[in-house]
């Protein structure tokens, strides 16, 4: 008979099987640890006849996800100033590696994925890494209420409602939309659904007022008003990318280390290939991987703005951290923008369908999928560039963003038909039962 005492923040509870299970302690405990503003960190002492069981390890992992931790970083990084106190267990992490097998790679080309799409589901993708730094600065501070801005059907702001919600913070977002659109009801597609279920406030703005005004000057009206309302709100640039946000990618450059070290042994990765929308997520890949031995060339594909401007924003981030770099010398920025941010061409759309059907991952038309067919492209135009190369390409999440394109890929998944039962197959009513 299992017996296992689990103490959080001063008090022990017991757990035993039972036939009809009792309030749950693992639940209990949790909540006591937002009431004590995550300060203990959970310790287990368990006694058993047999080694640490299933339920022991199910426990432990419950308990560690939403709990605030002290950071400490990589070695190769403990040089960077300032580092972070405190990060929260936002992600489900490790993500997963494996091999894309993508038709049409150059000789010799392998190309192997790095799934942070499957970093959570409300949270998933590549911002649930920053967020666990930037969320914890929050809480720091004594903030009761989170600010961001981003596009209409921004991952972002979808992920940040959600880390918010479950911290016990209030969210404000300030969506950019188009101007006729910026006094009507947004909708429930995509993003919005879910930010409007956990309760999200929603300010929309126009394109050409975002333009003229800027991201900062709008976060900062925002703020200034919940201020006068006697609230205390924390503020995260678009993205979460600021040298704190870096830090999300600069921690998951440790992690594809410590998961090429548990592998089957083969050599590294020559290249990183990684969609670039707001900067923090280049900045920290780039700048981990100069800094440790991973030493992959950062390839990153602009799918907004142009790379210019990315190079020294990036630059930017890593001066923030006192990287002693130039960004221009660990990764190379190129083009994937097309007709704008968040449009797509009939091409990029076929491209998302095609890869989906040949290898079964779905990517995002916003951000990976655009990166995933930058690089294609470059590889079709430049084959030896790539060849004979391993490639560890990051799919940064935005699943949800493929729901705001289905009128235009109608066209492209018509594979449906009305099944043809004979006239001579038997009958019988009640025979199928739906549930």
């Amino acid at each position: 008979m299992l017996k296992c005492s689990i103490w959080w923040c001063g008090k022990v509870f017991s757990v035993r099987p039972a036939k009809t299970a009792p309030p749950n302690p693992i639940n209990r405990a949790l909540k006591l640890n937002f009431q004590h503003q995550h300060q203990s960190i959970p310790l287990f002492t368990c006694r058993s006849n047999r080694s640490v069981s299933a339920m022991e390890e199910a426990a432990a992992s419950t308990i560690g996800f939403l709990s605030k931790k002290l950071y400490d970083p990589p070695s190769w990084a403990s040089h960077l100033n300032p580092i972070p106190s405190h990060t929260f267990s936002l992600g489900h992490l490790p993500t997963p590696i494996h091999k894309w097998n993508l038709p049409n790679l150059p000789q010799n080309t392998e190309v192997w994925l790095k799934r942070d799409d499957l970093s959570g589901m409300e949270l998933s993708g590549n911002k649930v890494r920053k967020l666990e730094f930037l969320l914890a600065e929050a809480v720091a501070q004594g903030a009761d209420c989170i600010i961001t801005i981003g596009g209409i059907q921004s991952n972002h702001c979808r992920a940040t409602a959600v880390a918010a919600k479950y911290l016990d913070l209030d969210c404000y977002l300030i969506l950019r939309t188009s101007k006729v659109l910026v006094d009507k009801d947004p909708g429930l597609t995509g993003n919005l659904l879910v930010e409007r279920l956990v309760g999200a406030h929603i300010d929309l703005v126009s394109k050409e007022e975002y333009a003229k005004t800027g991201s900062l000057a709008l976060t900062n009206l925002l703020k200034e008003k919940l201020i006068s309302e006697g609230r205390k709100p924390y503020v995260i640039p678009v993205g979460g990318s600021n040298s704190l946000g870096t830090w999300g990618y600069i921690e998951a450059v440790r992690e594809i280390e410590q998961q090429l070290q548990t592998g089957n042994g083969k050599a590294g990765f020559d290249d990183i290939v990684v969609a670039c929308g707001s900067g923090a997520t280049v900045a920290g890949l780039a700048l981990g991987s100069w800094l440790s031995q991973l030493k992959a060339k950062v390839h990153a594909f602009a799918v907004c703005d142009d790379p210019d401007y990315f190079y020294e924003y990036v630059q930017g981030l890593i001066d923030g951290l006192q990287g002693g770099v130039s960004s221009r010398g660990i990764v190379d920025i190129k083009n994937a923008k097309g007709i704008g941010y968040a449009m797509s061409t009939p091409e990029e759309l076929k491209f998302v369908k095609e890869v989906a059907q040949a290898t079964g991952v779905v990517l995002d038309p916003v951000y990976s999928g655009k990166a995933a067919h930058g690089m294609m492209k470059d590889m079709a135009d430049n084959p030896m560039k790539w060849a004979g190369r391993k490639i560890l390409f990051i799919h940064t999440g935005g699943l949800l963003g493929l729901f705001d394109k289905t009128d235009e890929m109608v066209s492209l998944v018509g594979n449906w038909r009305e099944m043809d039962v004979p006239e001579s197959t038997p009958r019988k009513d009640g025979s199928g039962k739906m549930f």
